[in-house]
């Protein structure tokens, strides 16, 4: 791992790494930076619970303070597991897992790499079967790795989202371009 060497950087390294999106962010670098900004406070993340407030505090240079239940309570760490015989296939837990812990392809059954999933949670409200369940565990994946997933995951959505435009684009260009012979030779 790199040093941390903004203030946002050293409050990410402090994160769990889940990137739940708990805190009301879109993940714990947005958390961090909100911090920073003014537009957060340190008691938004669940996952990392009192001790991470703590962290958060000393950090800052601020007095602790207990968890916000608003955003959730804090609970010990789980991940996901899913009912290989319920699973249909869908794929729909695919896209919203941060680190890319679930493996199936459409119309195939879904597995969690238990060492790669945070606990997030986020599958779950995807699941139209309900095939998802959390378990416990006795600690979550090491959070620079799981940085590091997320990070990957994050430019494989926008490298396929500029793939998809390109592609897109193309085909635009293409069909014009038939209209305007179609039309110069009409």
């Amino acid at each position: 791992m790199t040093t941390p060497t903004t203030l946002a950087d050293r409050i990410d390294a402090l994160l769990p790494q889940t990137q739940c999106t708990k805190c009301g962010y879109q993940g714990c670098k947005p958390y961090a930076e909100a911090i920073v900004a003014g537009e957060a406070d340190i008691d938004q993340c669940p996952p990392g619970g009192d001790e991470g407030v703590v962290k958060l505090a000393t950090l800052l240079g601020r007095t602790p303070k207990p968890l916000n239940p608003e955003f959730g309570e804090y609970r010990p760490p789980t991940v996901a597991v899913i009912d290989e015989a319920t699973c249909i296939g869908c794929a729909r837990c695919l896209p919203p897992c941060p680190t890319d812990a679930i493996i199936g392809a459409n119309k195939w059954m879904h597995t969690v790499v238990p060492g790669l999933c945070t606990g997030c949670e986020l599958c779950i409200p995807v699941c139209p079967v309900d095939c998802i369940h959390m378990e416990p565990v006795s600690a979550l994946p090491d959070a620079d790795a799981s940085r590091e997933r997320f990070n990957a995951h994050q430019r494989r959505l926008v490298r396929n989202q500029e793939e998809r435009e390109a592609r897109l684009a193309a085909v635009e260009a293409e069909a014009l371009s038939r209209l305007r012979g179609h039309s110069k030779s009409a």
